[in-house]
């Protein structure tokens, strides 16, 4: 598959995963839940939501729209590249190791979701990282 073809993908599935970002406080009760926590805390949260909202639209624009930008030669796309797959890497290592497996073992929807999102950061890590290496060979 072309490395074009692979980040379009990539960007299509991080816009679609900004897409659902505005219905997370309803899934998850953050009305409730941030209620109880100072307002300085509650804003935080709020405006770190916003953020990675944002970067994934800017990462999946970058990668659906001008993927071309992503597989030229250059130390820009080189960096980009190699940058992405650091941060989806990282997202990968936090989904096994930093939330707790009580959250989704033994739930199915949650486990679904676990996994799911386990292949989503493979792909991602796998994508870019495969334009990365692309990038320095």
């Amino acid at each position: 598959m072309s490395p074009v073809l692979l980040l379009r993908v990539a960007g299509v599935l991080l816009l679609a995963l900004a897409a659902i970002h505005p219905f997370m406080p309803a899934r998850f009760h953050w009305k409730e839940e941030l209620a109880r926590i100072s307002l300085l805390n509650r804003q935080i949260f709020l405006v770190h939501v916003f953020f990675i909202g944002l970067v994934l639209v800017m990462m999946g624009s970058l990668s659906a729209l001008a993927p071309e930008l992503l597989v030229a030669r250059g130390p820009l796309a080189q960096l980009v590249a190699g940058a992405f797959a650091v941060f989806w890497f990282a997202r990968l290592v936090t989904q096994w190791f930093v939330y707790d497996r009580s959250l989704w073992r033994g739930q199915s929807f949650n486990t679904a979701v676990h996994w799911l999102f386990t292949f989503l950061w493979i792909y991602l890590t796998a994508t870019y990282g495969y334009v990365f290496w692309l990038q320095t060979r």
